[in-house]
């Protein structure tokens, strides 16, 4: 496990030298057993620290920053209501004065000497992160060893993004509080930050060195939403041959040879195009809920300048053994979330070649989260972007085909099943699955012609055999759409979403 830090030496690390000025005030011991006061002055002494918190601000790669932070050598960072007072206070100021603010709990909990009136102060703690995050302020939360109790159960587990110490043990419930419950120890290594972060609950796993690399990545894109039009400034516009929304792109192959060339191994996904066009990625993971599904790519980043959270179906992490299931579709409203709270754009990267069908698909609610996906989507406050990266197919792409605006790859292709599908419903055997292509107008030209997708991105002539070039070509054609949908009135850009799938085809 990683050598634990205090909440000094930790915020000495991440902010900038010399850049850290406290926001605490004295703290007034009230009305207490003069058990409980000795203690109190105990752990003074010890700790060096006048309360199991501290907050102030700084500096981080030159950026303002609210900072709140645990110190487990006062009390084992327990909280009353003196501390949740400071806390409190603290992200009021941060909400006022419109500050990102990073979060950094080490705790065993609630204060046991103070009951229950300490174990409420979770409500008011939670309830001022709330409000923090409704003005559009990101929170970026770092878990440290050992976080536990209502620590984690409010400020500790509601960040945008959140991640942990290596090794640190987090958990809701104390294993030494189990054993005396339950007259047996706790599964070993339950509670441990690795285990979390396969399980979906956090998003990574970092060491103490990497932290500011890490929320600085996260911040130029969670904070970037006032700051936009000088970050696109810069970025290399679309060529004349990168496509238009004018461009007919006249498509001589057939609807059965583009659902081929969607299907080569060697198509670059998601994954690709992040790493050549992309800028500041910080991978998120998971639904914050216990299930991540390989089958989705949850992350943050920029296309030319412009800020964006990014939903991309991987096509890697795709299987006829492991297909899309509901767990991929509630990580990806996660990212609806986000969009929303932060007033960033949702790129969703549309790649599948279908959802899951199976008994666990359907005991967990596919159809449901198809339906809550399109609604959240149909009526989200962000602007929207959906590309159809490669394979379309089914439930598993309509779930993020709602957009203001809609791309497709010429590769690119939507359907309500896969041809094969289609051909044994329709003539009772897959050998006319080219025929179907063709007459459910599956092509990105066809989709084009009919108004669902709005601009066809070439590929010259497939982007399997150019990966690079086509990802960079998509990349421009991504910031230029990005910097359109942030310059559009928010009102007048919902009405034309809701226009749009009221009278699409009609």
């Amino acid at each position: 496990m990683t050598r634990p830090l205090d909440a000094r030496a930790l915020r000495d690390l991440v902010l900038d030298p010399g850049s850290w000025k406290t926001w605490d005030s004295p703290v007034t011991v009230g009305d207490v057993s003069p058990e409980y006061a000795a203690e109190l002055a105990r752990a003074a002494e010890k700790s060096h620290q006048d309360e199991a918190i501290i907050t102030g601000e700084g500096l981080l790669r030159g950026r303002r920053v609210a900072v709140i932070a645990g110190e487990f050598g006062f009390l084992a960072g327990s909280i009353g209501v003196a501390a949740a007072e400071r806390l409190i206070t603290a992200v009021e100021r941060a909400t006022d004065e419109g500050l990102p603010l990073l979060a950094a709990p080490v705790s065993g909990g609630t204060r046991m000497q103070e009951g229950t009136v300490a174990f409420l102060q979770m409500i008011g703690i939670t309830a001022a992160i709330a409000r923090h995050k409704e003005a559009g302020l990101p929170y970026l939360v770092y878990l440290r060893h050992p976080t536990f109790g209502g620590v984690l159960a409010s400020w500790g587990s509601t960040g945008h993004v959140t991640i942990a110490e290596p090794g640190a043990s987090i958990g809701f419930l104390g294993a030494r509080v189990y054993e005396a419950l339950y007259g047996e120890p706790f599964p070993e290594g339950v509670q441990t930050a690795e285990n979390l972060a396969a399980h979906g609950l956090i998003d990574a796993v970092v060491p103490h060195e990497e932290i500011a690399d890490v929320a600085d990545r996260a911040l130029r894109v969670l904070a970037a939403r006032q700051t936009w039009h000088r970050d696109v400034a810069d970025a290399e516009p679309p060529r004349r041959e990168d496509g238009t929304d004018a461009d007919d792109p006249e498509d001589h192959r057939s609807a059965w040879d583009v659902v081929t060339a969607s299907r080569r191994e060697e198509r670059p996904g998601v994954r690709r195009l992040l790493r050549t066009a992309a800028t500041d990625i910080v991978g998120l993971s998971g639904t914050g809920a216990g299930e991540k599904d390989p089958g989705l790519l949850l992350a943050l980043a920029r296309f030319g300048g412009a800020p964006c959270v990014v939903l991309g179906q991987d096509r890697r992490g795709q299987s006829l053994s492991a297909p899309l299931g509901p767990a991929a579709l509630r990580e990806a409203r996660r990212g609806m979330r986000l969009a929303a709270e932060l007033r960033l754009p949702l790129v969703t990267l549309i790649d599948t070649p279908g959802a899951a069908l199976s008994k666990e698909a359907e005991e967990g609610g596919l159809a449901a989260e198809i339906a809550r996906c399109l609604q959240d989507l149909v009526v989200l406050k962000a602007p929207t972007l959906a590309v159809l990266l490669g394979q379309g197919t089914g439930g598993g792409a309509l779930a993020l085909v709602p957009a203001d605006r809609v791309l497709a790859a010429a590769n690119g292709w939507l359907g309500p099943l896969p041809p094969e599908g289609a051909s044994a419903i329709v003539h009772r055997t897959v050998d006319r699955a080219d025929e179907m292509a063709a007459s459910q107008g599956v092509r990105a030209t066809d989709l084009w012609r009919a108004g669902i997708v709005d601009r066809v991105v070439p590929e010259r002539p497939d982007a399997a055999d150019e990966p690079v070039e086509f990802c960079q070509r998509l990349g421009r054609v991504l910031g230029e759409e990005l910097a359109n949908l942030l310059g559009r009135d928010d009102g007048e850009r919902l009405r034309s979403r809701l226009h749009r799938y009221r009278h699409l085809g009609r």
